[in-house]
């Protein structure tokens, strides 16, 4: 892999936790979700930054990880990808606990 294809998966790999962990902080914001309907559901969630934030990374990560998938091949790409979520889940547990 070279340097530029290592960054890509970088960027992918680090904007999505950073996506993950910033989303939940907004659903613990947002609290649960009664009955209500689908656009005021909506419209509730993008008046909370930290879920427009979260979104945003998430879709950094997926335009970087779709650069990548141009680069390398799948089989390459998938497994390097899976190291997100171990970050996920420690950052989790370290800062949520």
């Amino acid at each position: 892999m070279s340097p530029p294809e290592f960054s890509l998966l970088l960027i992918s790999v680090l904007t999505s936790v950073a996506g993950q962990f910033i989303l939940k902080m907004g659903a613990l914001k947002l609290g649960k979700v009664a009955s209500m309907n689908f656009f005021s559901v909506v419209f509730y969630i993008i008046t909370i930054p930290e879920l427009l934030l979260g979104l945003t990374c998430y879709g950094i990560g997926v335009i970087a990880y779709i650069l990548l998938l141009t680069r390398v091949n799948l089989s390459v790409a998938a497994p390097a990808i899976l190291v997100g979520y171990i970050f996920s889940v420690l950052l989790g547990y370290c800062i949520l606990k």
